[in-house]
């Protein structure tokens, strides 16, 4: 996280209307809610995950054990199960 003189970017009004309440200290300012991003999201990761589910529902589906799921993607019994029984659409 890179951090950022306050006096750089502020108004000094703002500036002396938070004074009020910290000073000389390291401020987070957090992003709204609505700029928040899934885990995964930027990175592919989440779509990667998404499609194995997909594959692993698809495989179930068609008769697959879920032993088998499980050996196969290196996943635990409980998981593949997660996986399978979801009503998610994957």
């Amino acid at each position: 996280m890179k951090y950022v003189n306050a006096s750089n970017i502020l108004p000094e009004h703002l500036i002396a209307e938070i004074q009020k309440y910290v000073q000389g200290e390291t401020l987070y300012i957090p992003k709204p809610e609505t700029a928040y991003q899934k885990w995964g999201s930027c990175s592919g990761g989440r779509k990667l995950i998404d499609e194995r589910n997909a594959s692993i529902k698809r495989a179930f589906k068609s008769g697959r054990s879920i032993d088998q799921l499980a050996e196969e993607h290196f996943l635990s019994i409980e998981t593949i199960k997660k996986i399978v029984y979801s009503r998610k659409k994957h």
